[in-house]
């Protein structure tokens, strides 16, 4: 994924083009501006709804809908932890509480040197490993206080 902060508006609607003459366009054209982009900019809701020829409200019911779609740059790493069941009966609503306290952030917030986006997610398939948490591309079970505080050491928290 490369990442550009500020999209040109005609590689926008070059990118949105070029999958147009796919049978349902729009999750492909989505995937393709977060992968161009690192995040959907809000600017490409109304280049997607005239070319796809539906409102601006439902490219963003969309881009809301999907938790992986993301309307703002993300940091250099994305923690995502678990909230599902599993995960919440054995301390993984504890541990969620407590790294959002220690980073002062709120779900979707990205740390103030932006190193780290915080994310729910709703099952990482681990639930015999909880609580589970993905840092970045890798899965990490049994997460407890004194590993979440390693891996955010690391990572520059």
């Amino acid at each position: 994924m490369s990442i550009t902060t500020v999209p040109n508006q005609s590689d926008m609607v070059d990118l949105i083009s070029s999958h147009l003459d796919l049978e349902g366009p729009l999750l492909p054209i989505l995937h393709a501006l977060q992968h161009a982009y690192g995040y959907i900019p809000a600017a490409a809701n109304a280049l997607i709804a005239d070319a796809l020829n539906i409102t601006k409200a439902e490219v963003h019911g969309v881009i809301s809908f999907y938790h992986d779609f993301r309307e703002n740059p993300a940091g250099k790493h994305v923690i995502k932890i678990c909230r599902a069941e599993a995960c919440q009966s054995v301390g993984g609503t504890a541990l969620a509480q407590d790294t959002l306290k220690k980073l002062g952030l709120d779900w979707h917030q990205t740390s103030a040197n932006g190193a780290i986006t915080l994310e729910p997610v709703y099952c990482l398939g681990l639930c015999a490993c909880a609580p589970a948490v993905m840092v970045d591309d890798q899965l990490l079970g049994r997460v407890d206080g004194a590993k979440m505080d390693a891996v955010l050491k690391e990572l520059g928290a």
